[in-house]
């Protein structure tokens, strides 16, 4: 049976355990703690890992995430300036700058969302508010990109579904200018209570359903629009072509025409030359050679009325007389 001075030490022994286990707490690489004692903050943030000691019972280590931690709010519809409705789906990134801070002011990360879905919900509202719907969309440098595809001679289709030519020349911001705005806006609120807004960006722009499908007809319609001008000028550059082949092929044929000429001029020249040459060694022959040609063209079908003095049969009477002799 165990004594009474054995429970007793037992009792002092299980007291001073418990009383040690209060007073040392291990602080991580990821967190930051606040010592709080009856509720009131005590001493400054304690950042550093390790094991830490504070007065047991009394004081109270509150840990805090040191890490980035992620916000996403919920998609919100908002009109634009230039009064198109729209779904804006946002998201940040946030963290704990100043613990102490933050523990007066917000108290817990499920407090700081809370406050996170107030200010950056309002601070986006207004900044799309204010903005029209092609600054939101669009991204930076196009001013760069058009003036190179100038400079190469290349149409523009850097035009998105909703924009026009006319509405590309006042452009002045961009998603990422807006956003910045954004970020400055908000971190201003949230700095007040010891959160740092690391970034804040647009997830995602849509049109409610009630205009959506206008904008796809637009959109079509654009589209239809360039391939036209495309086919416009496709349809140009083959009408030069065409042009062009037709001009080369009527000088080449003249060109041949005008070499064929001259040959078949020079061979009847060359043709005469011989003929005249020939009549004049044997005039006798050459008025025979052309009595018998003709005598070969005649057809079965020919019919003509002559007399016997006639000169064409001169020939054929003296063949006759020859050979009765």
């Amino acid at each position: 049976m165990i004594s009474r001075g054995t429970k007793i030490a037992i009792a002092l022994g299980v007291a001073v355990l418990i009383i040690a286990s209060g007073s040392f707490y291990v602080v991580n690489e990821t967190e930051q703690v606040i010592l709080t004692q009856f509720g009131a903050p005590v001493g400054k943030p304690i950042t550093e890992a390790g094991l830490k000691f504070k007065v047991p019972l009394i004081q109270v280590a509150n840990f805090f995430e040191k890490r980035i931690m992620k916000w996403d709010g919920r998609p919100n519809q908002i009109p634009t300036k230039d009064k198109k409705y729209i779904w804006v789906d946002t998201t940040a990134r946030w963290k704990i700058d100043d613990p102490l801070l933050f523990l007066k002011r917000v108290g817990s990360v499920k407090s700081a969302n809370g406050l996170l879905d107030g200010i950056i919900d309002s601070v986006v509202r207004d900044h799309v508010s204010n903005n029209d719907l092609v600054e939101l969309v669009r991204s930076e440098g196009w001013a760069e990109a058009r003036q190179k595809l100038k400079e190469a001679g290349l149409p523009d289709t850097l035009q998105s579904g909703h924009e026009t030519p006319e509405d590309s020349e006042h452009l002045q911001k961009g998603r990422e200018k807006i956003t910045r705005e954004m970020l400055a806006d908000a971190s201003k609120v949230l700095h007040e209570n010891g959160i740092k807004l690391q970034d804040i960006r647009i997830k995602r722009i849509n049109y409610v359903e009630s205009v959506q499908q206008k904008v796809f007809e637009r959109m079509i319609s654009e589209r239809k629009r360039i391939a036209a001008q495309y086919r416009s000028e496709g349809e140009g550059e083959r009408a030069a072509i065409l042009g062009q082949m037709d001009k080369e092929l009527a000088k080449i044929s003249s060109e041949a025409y005008r070499k064929a000429q001259e040959t078949r001029g020079k061979a009847d020249a060359e043709t005469t030359r011989i003929y005249a040459d020939s009549y004049g060694r044997d005039p006798e022959f050459f008025s025979l050679y052309r009595t018998l040609e003709l005598y070969r063209n005649f057809s079965n079908n020919s019919s003509f009325m002559l007399t016997t003095d006639a000169d064409i049969f001169k020939y054929l009477k003296g063949s006759g007389e020859s050979s009765r002799k």
